[in-house]
């Protein structure tokens, strides 16, 4: 279906031909990451064409954010946008009163979080934050678009969404709705990722849930994945890789910014020491968090956990009934 949709140009796309050899290289720079080792997967990124999700963006200057578009007049700013279109780097899609609202993530964790959710055939994903539509269209390459649910808070978001899978040939289900509160009208669901981040994972992931089911959402600075055992306990890991997103609408999660006094440069600059401060900071103060930090000799994030149980949950360090614990706000 894929090859079929370039042949045809995507309706009539201008940038089909040139987008082609740039998509070729980014899966390319993609691999060289480590990550498209599915061949299932593989096929999608090098199928899907993200331009079409992306027809304008912004990029930062010192002036403030630039747009590129696919419609201006300059030919050389054209091909700007289209070449950007196609780099490994997340790209801001929408900015509202100069605060980021939405973006396409970067290409290369978009591969490794869809590796993580270990799809098989036949199985139903909720995905929470539409983006651009672009993670739905891999995800529906990948399983068929009947098989993909994804929602957005923003009615704006979601009927871009909708008109550009529709453009790539993608008809999955976009829904707007708060991401919290999934899609009950959709489940049960075999996997739930969620493309912003969360405080806490919402109770209502996992009431929507099979038994077995896996949940991945970027929570604090690291993405967690969990095996859901029932709507009431799930427990799991957190990957290796740092991620940053957008906090999910009406969320309250935070990112430590400012250095606090006494702190090191070095230590405040640490990814690893930036993860533990925000996993902790409700209730470990930055002198605490730096001496588990230091006598743990750096932890790296995979070592670390949730567990969700009877209505509570908590983040852990090695072992979820260690001495190293700490509650999370309630889903």
């Amino acid at each position: 279906m894929g090859a079929q949709r370039e042949r045809d140009g995507f309706a009539g796309d201008a940038f089909a031909e040139d987008g082609a050899r740039a998509r070729r290289a980014l899966v390319r720079e993609i691999e060289a990451y480590g990550a498209l080792r599915d061949p299932a997967w593989h096929a999608a990124f090098s199928d899907v064409p993200r331009h079409v999700f992306v027809p304008s963006y912004y990029v930062s200057g010192t002036g403030g954010y630039e747009r590129l578009w696919s419609g201006d007049p300059d030919p050389a700013r054209r091909s700007r946008w289209l070449r950007g279109a196609y780099r490994d780097v997340p790209l801001a899609t929408r900015v509202r009163d100069g605060e980021l609202v939405t973006s396409s993530s970067q290409p290369s964790l978009m591969a490794q979080m869809l590796e993580a959710l270990d799809v098989r055939d036949g199985d139903d994903v909720l995905e929470i934050g539409a983006g651009t539509g672009y993670n739905a269209a891999l995800l529906s390459h990948r399983l068929g678009a009947e098989h993909v649910t994804t929602v957005d808070i923003d009615e704006d978001i979601t009927e871009s969404a909708r008109t550009h899978l529709a453009v790539a040939g993608y008809r999955p289900a976009v829904l707007t709705g708060d991401g919290a509160r999934g899609c009950p009208g959709r489940a049960p669901f075999d996997r739930i990722v969620a493309t912003c981040t969360v405080p806490s994972v919402p109770y209502a992931w996992l009431a929507q849930c099979r038994p077995d089911a896996l949940v991945l959402t970027p929570l604090s600075t690291g993405l967690l994945l969990l095996r859901v055992a029932d709507e009431a306990h799930a427990e799991g890991r957190f990957l290796a890789t740092s991620a940053y997103f957008v906090a999910l609408r009406g969320g309250n999660a935070r990112f430590p910014r400012a250095r606090p006094m006494g702190l090191p440069r070095h230590v405040f600059d640490d990814d690893r020491f930036q993860f533990l401060r925000t996993l902790t900071e409700e209730t470990l103060d930055v002198r605490e968090a730096l001496s588990l930090w230091q006598r743990e000799r750096r932890p790296e994030r995979e070592r670390f956990g949730v567990t969700v149980s009877g209505g509570r949950q908590w983040a852990w360090l090695d072992d979820p009934a260690g001495p190293y614990a700490w509650p999370l706000p309630s889903g």
